[in-house]
């Protein structure tokens, strides 16, 4: 996932990785692949697929003519596209994982049971509810007692350098709060978002099924999200929402730009998502 997110202009934000399944997270970062090189482009596109003898003399530093030039250029905006394309991100993880999956086991054919499902978060609610969701999947399969023991998650990464007093790389950073000139990042304070993290997995415990503790940290106040819809959302967020998720404005503006009249789940954002 790392090496890819390193070709790709994606970043990874959170992600935990099952048994039999995977979750991410990710950012598309389309201001910085706008600002690539030609070169940039085909150096990022030769490192997953071939590329044509064109392109090879390009790097190399061979003459083109002006014909050639204009085609290897469309070429490469094709390429670009492609880079900040999730369906081509998740692509390339899935065959690579598929390829090895059944070299281990000697078989050929289809590894995965279908196409992955993607959902777009449109504002701060939605991204922090859906990270904690995917943070504490091994929780609530009770395959892991706290957030630093859910091996092969975002969240262990994070606390095991927040230890260090470091963000690790490879992982979409926080920033703190939204401001002005706000760098790339997770509009959240790492410490907050540890600590919500840490307290929903110890109401999700599914020996405290239902608890709902009432020291709630005060990220939830910033976000107007009550403690028991948070919880809700920390146990529901994928079977109740599909597509875009948000709070109900952030919706209809989404669907507005997408000549959308309907986007399913709208209610559930309206009741969990929404500012009272």
């Amino acid at each position: 996932m790392q090496q890819l997110a390193e070709v790709f202009a994606l970043d990874i934000a959170a992600y935990a990785v099952m048994s039999n399944h995977y979750h991410l997270v990710l950012y598309i970062d389309k201001k910085s692949a706008d600002k690539w090189s030609l070169t940039e482009i085909i150096t990022r596109w030769e490192k997953l697929f071939r590329v044509p003898c064109l392109a090879l003399r390009y790097l190399k530093g061979d003459s083109l003519d002006r014909c050639e030039l204009e085609k290897l250029t469309e070429v490469a905006a094709v390429w670009r596209e492609r880079l900040t394309d999730i369906s081509w991100f998740m692509r390339c993880l899935n065959e690579s994982i598929a390829r090895q999956a059944n070299a281990e086991d000697g078989c050929s054919g289809r590894f995965w049971e279908g196409r992955f499902k993607s959902q777009a978060l449109l504002d701060e609610k939605a991204l922090a509810a859906c990270m904690a969701y995917v943070d504490l999947n091994p929780i609530r399969a009770n395959i892991a007692d706290t957030p630093e023991t859910s091996n092969y998650t975002s969240i262990q990464l994070r606390i095991c350098s927040a230890i260090s007093g470091e963000q690790p790389q490879g992982l979409l950073p926080f920033v703190g709060d939204e401001r002005l000139n706000m760098p790339k990042g997770l509009p959240f304070q790492l410490s907050h978002y540890l600590e919500l993290v840490d307290w929903s997995g110890r109401c999700l415990d599914p020996r405290k099924r239902g608890a709902i503790a009432e020291n709630a940290p005060p990220i939830l106040e910033r976000l107007g999200i009550s403690p028991r819809h948070w919880l809700y959302l920390n146990r529901n967020f994928e079977s109740r929402f599909r597509g875009l998720v948000g709070s109900v404005e952030a919706v209809r503006k989404a669907c507005n730009l997408l000549n959308k009249r309907w986007a399913q789940g709208v209610r559930d954002c309206q009741q969990l998502l929404s500012s009272p």
